[in-house]
């Protein structure tokens, strides 16, 4: 699992990034998700990896976020 917060604004920058932006769920600035780490959504980085900062997250750490999402 992989969290991904917007570090970058998305101003000036180029459609195709901002669509892969969008995709990640990712909306304004130090925004954060938690994603699986699959080659799909590392593309997706690849592509934005200026904007972007990315944490591994170990499985115990994953069900302390998803209850706090829940709350």
């Amino acid at each position: 699992m992989l969290k991904i917060t917007l570090t970058r604004g998305l101003v000036g920058k180029k459609m195709t990034q901002r669509k892969v932006v969008l995709a990640l769920g990712l909306g304004k600035q130090n925004s954060s998700v938690v994603r699986q780490d699959t080659p799909v959504i590392r593309g997706m980085l690849n592509k934005v990896h200026h904007l972007v900062t990315v944490e591994p997250l170990a499985s115990a750490t994953v069900e302390q976020v998803k209850k706090a999402k829940s709350k």
